[in-house]
């Protein structure tokens, strides 16, 4: 018997999506587990998976066109079945599909620009749930080369990571339109892709999409040279050694290296490589200028006295960060609440778990997982807050805020309060690895219904943060610190760790944020609790 195949929901905010490319055609056998086509969600570009065996016999929604969510995108079958009645009933008129396109990317047939045949138009693509814009990191191909499909075009910076864009033609790379440091806004055109030779000016002269936003200097020859984050300021010192038209300072990554360990500035030096670029040697023989005071006979340091500053432009992370807590901070009621707890039975239990062979468990680890554990108990702290509705969330998908070099990243341990742990302590170090390589992907930054945020290895020891929306609170980690605690009468040495929840007014009343961190503390303080 035949089964509809209707367009999938891949993503928590996806609403419709469009068929990159089908790696089945009509006639063709499927077993389950084969790939039917790459759709690209509002996320990235995904692979859909067949979970029937049979023969596809119909194709509802072509490459190239977007549908919404649930319309008909296939059928599977016995071969030569008959599927009018299926079609009748399921298939979405050519209507609705195409009201599903923007009007501003529908183009009147007599205005269509003829497109070569075996061309492929590739714009940027909106690679997160929050992607507005993006920025090429990285060329992995360049004018001229051979291109396959699967392979890494390029790397792009989105607000949450820096992210493969993979080709799904093959071809060769006849242009690209955005360089590497460049800013663009989702659908402006990023590459074209066709046969060796082809002339694509006809397509270039056409009407532009969107325009590149790009932070780095126009007047830069070749951007791929010196990264953004070594621009300087161009107003600098008449003896320093700066390519002529840019100011930006010329010198090699290992002289760049070395000067960073040494606190050396790069533009007190003078280089000796070609066009006077400076190089190892130059910065391993740099000695700062000195002078010789004649009343005291003593060396004295003499400071340059220059100015300088460094303009380091905003990346799609840290302008989302601005964006989003700006929103929070001023959109959403913040109130404080902060306990003090008795660490010392935790410091315990810690060093009774570690003491089990293969096994290490952090503070950081405990505390998670008595959030979790705390959650289930109070759904309201567990909550979003909807112009609408409040939504009680029954799992409990945690959040913990990692720092990465261009700001704050926030992935999800799914099902906490599932999770023993080591699970969480391993599932933790991972997304802190990956993190910092930028190789954690949208989906695994979605979803969470609270966050914690653990400054305590920095040695603060109490701190607020502003809630991750559409959260309805976040808890702050302190250090643990030795300090006299009075216990049964007696002064004595004991270990305190402070929290402070942040909560959303509109979802979290006082009394029920209070309520959350007694029984917070009761795992805490009690942690055998944790694993019983």
């Amino acid at each position: 018997m035949a089964t509809i195949i209707n367009m999938p929901r891949l993503s928590d905010t996806m609403e419709e999506g469009t068929v990159a490319t089908w790696l089945k055609n009509v006639g063709d056998k499927v077993a389950e587990g084969d790939i039917l086509a790459e759709i690209e969600t509002d996320k990235a570009t995904m692979e859909f998976e067949s979970f029937h065996e049979g023969t596809l016999l119909h194709i509802g929604v072509a490459a190239g066109q977007t549908a919404p969510v649930d319309v008909l995108l296939a059928i599977i079958g016995e071969e030569g079945e008959d599927i009018t009645a299926l079609l009748d009933e399921g298939k979405a008129p050519k209507e609705e599909i195409e009201a599903s396109q923007p009007e501003e990317d529908k183009v009147p047939a007599d205005e269509a620009l003829a497109i070569p045949e075996g061309l492929e138009i590739i714009n940027m693509a909106r690679l997160s749930d929050t992607m507005e814009e993006g920025t090429v990191a990285s060329w992995l191909k360049q004018v001229g080369d051979s291109v396959e499909e699967g392979d890494i075009l390029a790397e792009i910076e989105t607000d949450k990571a820096t992210m493969e864009f993979e080709s799904f033609f093959s071809g060769t790379l006849l242009h690209i339109g955005i360089g590497v440091g460049e800013t663009a806004a989702v659908d402006t055109l990023l590459a074209i892709i066709g046969p060796e030779g082809t002339d694509v000016s006809a397509i270039l002269a056409a009407p532009p999409a969107p325009k590149a936003n790009t932070s780095a200097p126009q007047t830069t020859p070749n951007p791929q040279v010196i990264p953004e984050t070594e621009s300087v300021n161009t107003a600098v010192a008449e003896d320093t050694k700066a390519a002529p038209d840019t100011g930006r300072i010329m010198a090699s990554p290992l002289a760049k290296k070395i000067a960073k360990e040494k606190g050396i500035d790069l533009q007190l030096v003078t280089g000796t490589g070609e066009l006077g670029r400076i190089v190892k040697r130059d910065v391993e023989q740099f000695t700062p200028a000195v002078a010789v005071s004649p009343a005291s006979k003593q060396t004295v340091f003499v400071p340059s006295g220059q100015e300088k500053q460094e303009e380091v432009p905003n990346s799609q992370m840290r302008k989302t960060i601005a964006k989003r807590l700006s929103a929070s901070k001023f959109n959403a009621p913040h109130y404080y609440l902060s306990v003090e707890l008795d660490m010392d039975a935790a410091i315990d239990f810690r060093k009774q778990y570690n003491s089990i062979p293969d096994t290490k468990i952090s503070f950081n680890d405990i505390v998670v997982k008595a959030v979790a554990l705390a959650l289930k108990e109070h759904p309201q702290v567990n909550s979003q807050w909807h112009e609408d509705k409040m939504v009680l969330n029954h799992h409990v998908h945690v959040g913990v805020a990692i720092a990465v070099e261009d700001g704050l990243v926030v992935p999800v341990l799914r099902f906490t309060n599932e999770m023993n742990l080591p699970q969480i302590g391993s599932q933790v170090k991972d997304f802190a690895s990956r993190a910092r390589s930028k190789k954690l992907t949208p989906q695994e930054m979605d979803g969470s219904t609270f966050t914690v945020s653990n400054l305590g290895m920095f040695g603060i020891t109490e701190f607020t943060s502003i809630i991750n929306q559409p959260n309805s609170a976040i808890l702050s980690v302190g250090t643990i610190v030795q300090k006299p605690v009075v216990k049964e009468g007696e002064i004595v040495v004991g270990n305190a760790m402070k929290l402070t929840l942040a909560c959303d007014h509109r979802t979290v009343d006082g009394a029920t944020g209070a309520q959350f961190l007694q029984t917070l503390r009761e795992f805490i303080e009690n942690p055998i609790r944790l694993v019983v």
